[in-house]
């Protein structure tokens, strides 16, 4: 049985690690603005990520592509000011790894000493080997991302579930291997058959955490405004939504604008005069 201290003692790495050694299941929600990072930590999130969806949830792009290393860290300088006890992980953006070792040692660094964050996420497998081991040896955490990449998403031609083939399902299965071997403390498999995650994820000693990758991995991640109901446009079959806030913010911002047309507001109460 957890202590109360223990429920409430800022989340690490290594107790990711151990979360999954007792079964107990991860949860993860990602968060680009102080406000909305203050709700999510509080309500006992086990990481908050910095994603490079920023890209289309708070800049309406279509892909996540034109997110750019200083926006990024933009967004989690904000979010790290409201995370308390969740581990702060941040996206490397597309461009900001893919050249070269030196480049992606050069862009870890920067999201860790302008940010404060405890961890970086980067996407692939055997393609980023070198930059991973080289962020590690440096004493930076790395979390990585497999199956579905969004930044590889002209590569791939949309987003459909990844690794439904054999050969693709195996290399997947080898990229994991490599990236635990490599020293990353999590990987999140995202849109992969149910099967091929349950088989890795019994493979692994370290955490995987699904985004429409079925049940059995050790944690789940979602985009915060896609679970709270904010996004109304995006519906994968993975996505449960927990809340309609489109439709209770709509309806208050209708009220508003019907209070000022009529003179409702502001009443006398909500007015200053001299004496008071």
């Amino acid at each position: 049985m957890s202590t109360y201290l223990e429920m409430n003692a800022a989340i690490t790495t290594q107790r990711l690690i151990e979360m999954k050694r007792k079964g107990e299941k991860i949860s993860m929600l990602t968060a680009y603005d102080y406000s909305m990072a203050t709700i999510i930590d509080a309500a006992g999130i086990d990481v908050v990520l910095v994603g490079d969806s920023a890209s289309n949830v708070m800049a309406g792009n279509t892909t996540t592509i034109p997110v750019t290393l200083e926006q990024i860290i933009y967004h989690a300088q904000s979010v790290r000011k409201a995370v308390k006890r969740a581990l702060l992980c941040v996206d490397m953006p597309f461009g900001s790894y893919q050249i070269n070792a030196d480049e992606a040692m050069r862009s870890a660094i920067r999201i860790m000493k302008e940010t404060g964050a405890d961890a970086v996420k980067l996407e692939g497998g055997a393609a980023i080997k070198e930059s991973v081991g080289r962020m590690v040896a440096a004493g930076i955490p790395v979390m990585g991302h497999l199956g579905l990449t969004p930044q590889s998403v002209h590569q791939f031609g949309g987003f459909a579930v990844r690794a439904k083939e054999t050969a693709e399902a195996q290399q997947l299965a080898d990229d994991a291997h490599l990236l635990e071997n490599l020293g990353c403390f999590a990987i999140v498999l995202e849109k992969i058959p149910a099967e091929l995650s349950r088989k890795v994820a019994g493979e692994l000693t370290i955490p995987l955490i699904g985004i429409g990758a079925g049940p059995y991995v050790d944690g789940q991640v979602l985009v915060g405004q896609d679970m709270l109901g904010i996004n109304k446009e995006f519906s994968p079959k993975f996505l449960r939504r927990y809340a309609a806030l489109y439709d209770v913010i709509k309806e208050a911002v209708e009220h508003y604008v019907l209070d000022v047309k009529n003179g409702d507001f502001p009443n006398e109460k909500e007015s200053y005069s001299i004496t008071k």
